[in-house]
């Protein structure tokens, strides 16, 4: 297994593109949080204390953004191997084809919770700055506060789960523009969907299985009796859906060829 880590490691450090998406990883979440964050004030609240905004949610809006960024990255690196062929000298040197995907799928949540911890942690410090500056005050975001850590590892295990989502998709489609079009449209285009639906018994039901929206719940600090779904549940349905991704893409995997 070390063998097969390092391997994937190597060619995962190897692509260009690997960088340049962890690097908007980080930069679109914050960019978007910031943006976000700057944007509110308390001009319309009869006082900062009344002002009943999820600063914390807002601080972290730009992980909607950046979980694109991420299920590219995972969809590559699978489906790039598949794209030049290398996936039959990857297959030669580690017939296990097991230990291949679960190599693969450690070496992607480990870059991706490192781009994520960078991202989370500008996006809440852009927040500690922009919010007193807009009012709010500093009690607006703490960054000790139990509901805060909660939102701010959650959006790092969200990324991660987006990433192993991304790969389980790559390995069952192995072509990078279906892999990358199913994935985007399952955390962009289904909560949209489920949105206009309108009864609202089966939009709510639909909003707790949608994997984007389902997961993003662990960000809500207030308000969770309005949520469709508590937070770490609705993370268990994110968990989910990249389990059974996984799952499809194992037995795929050992069933092809190549």
């Amino acid at each position: 297994m070390r063998g097969a880590l390092h391997a994937e490691w190597t060619k995962l450090r190897t692509l260009p593109s690997t960088w340049w998406l962890l690097l908007a990883v980080a930069a679109l979440t914050t960019a978007l949080g910031a943006a976000a964050t700057g944007s509110v004030s308390t001009d319309q609240c009869p006082s900062p204390d009344k002002c009943h905004e999820d600063t914390v949610k807002l601080c972290l809006t730009g992980v909607w953004l950046g979980q694109a960024a991420v299920a590219v990255l995972a969809v590559l690196a699978m489906s790039s191997e598949y794209g030049t062929g290398t996936i039959r000298v990857t297959l030669a040197a580690l017939p296990g084809r097991a230990r291949v995907l679960a190599a693969k799928a450690t070496v992607v949540t480990g870059v991706v919770m490192a781009a994520g911890t960078l991202a989370v942690l500008g996006s809440l410090l852009a927040g500690r700055l922009l919010l007193p500056a807009n009012g709010f005050g500093t009690a607006a975001l703490s960054l000790t506060e139990l509901p805060t850590l909660r939102a701010a590892a959650g959006s790092v295990l969200y990324l991660a789960l987006i990433g192993l989502l991304s790969l389980g998709t790559a390995t069952v489609v192995r072509d990078t523009a279906g892999a990358i079009t199913a994935v985007l449209g399952l955390l962009y285009a289904f909560p949209v969907v489920a949105l206009m639906v309108a009864d609202e018994t089966w939009r709510e039901r639909l909003q707790e299985l949608a994997p984007s929206s389902a997961g993003l719940a662990v960000q809500a600090t207030r308000n969770l009796d309005t949520l469709p779904i508590a937070p770490w549940p609705g993370l268990g349905v994110l968990a989910a859906w990249a389990g059974a991704a996984l799952l499809a893409g194992a037995a795929t995997f050992r069933l092809r060829d190549a």
